[in-house]
């Protein structure tokens, strides 16, 4: 059942999927606080990769615009279970490719940084080829490929280690962790740009009133590992005395591959004027103090 909209004097209505997840709550704020009616779906209200239900949604909301934030976001199980990682990642975002293609309406389809291979030295532009090593970056691409065949009015979103307030990922909950007392480990040869949930919802709400679709890379500035991420909110959180202990990614074990490298910059943005967003240190102080 699709929930009622959160309704404004707009005419215009956005629905936003996957708004159980961290992404999905931060985007309805800007849209909701500019008088849009905003339709906020969680994977229990709309599962993206069932056909019949997008239309469904689509035939209630009517939507102009859509912001996907439904994925299949556990790294590591995708790894084990590809088909589950390519049923949300790939063909959920074609069905709301082709009802937004019969609905005259654009899609916002956010992506990842893991797209790339992370040998790269420097920071990864759109104008450098994708090359997924693991199930979930290569079902996050084929997402992304998707929707650009099906959609002409798509804006393709990668972004890289989001975190905020109710994330369930370690940069989300490394003060909670420590706090309770887990033993806590830093990847120190990892290297992408954390960014903080409000900050590319708000980024998501300004390229879609630029309305120029394309491949964007939205992040905060400054690339940092793990380690120095975590050492930060720790810090920040007055736990300056609680350790962590240094790890390289290897040592962890884990089923999928990431990439050693992954910071990106958008040429996009640049282009069409947009400054870059605040450095990934300035938002975790926020989210610290929030």
């Amino acid at each position: 059942m699709v929930p009622d909209k959160i309704h404004g004097p707009a005419s215009d209505s956005v629905l936003i999927t996957g708004a159980g997840g961290l992404l999905g709550r931060a985007a309805t704020v800007p849209f909701s606080s500019q008088r849009w009616n905003v339709t906020a779906v969680t994977k229990a209200d709309l599962d993206i990769g069932s056909k019949a239900a997008v239309l469904a949604a689509f035939d209630k909301i009517k939507p102009v615009l859509v912001i996907n934030c439904a994925a299949a976001t556990d790294v590591d199980r995708c790894e084990r279970e590809p088909e589950w990682a390519f049923k949300a990642n790939q063909e959920g975002p074609l069905n709301l490719a082709r009802a937004c293609l019969n609905a005259g309406a654009a899609l916002v389809h956010v992506s990842t940084d893991y797209v790339f291979d992370g040998e790269k030295d420097g920071f990864y532009t759109q104008d450098d080829q994708p090359n997924p090593q693991s199930a979930y970056a290569r079902s996050k691409l084929a997402g992304e490929l998707a929707v650009t065949a099906e959609l002409n009015r798509a804006y393709i979103v990668r972004s890289s280690w989001v975190f905020g307030k109710g994330g369930k990922n370690f940069g989300s909950r490394v003060v909670e962790l420590a706090r309770s007392g887990a033993r806590l480990k830093g990847v120190i040869d990892q290297v992408s740009i954390p960014t903080y949930a409000p900050d590319l919802a708000m980024r998501i709400y300004e390229i879609t009133r630029k309305g120029t679709y394309g491949l964007y890379h939205v992040t905060n500035t400054g690339p940092a590992t793990w380690m120095e991420f975590a050492r930060m909110a720790l810090d920040l959180a007055g736990l300056a005395d609680v350790e962590i202990e240094p790890v390289s990614r290897a040592e962890l074990g884990q089923p999928a591959a990431r990439p050693r490298n992954s910071a990106m910059r958008c040429l996009l943005s640049q282009r069409l004027g947009l400054a870059p967003i605040r450095g990934w240190q300035d938002a975790l102080k926020e989210f610290i103090q929030q």
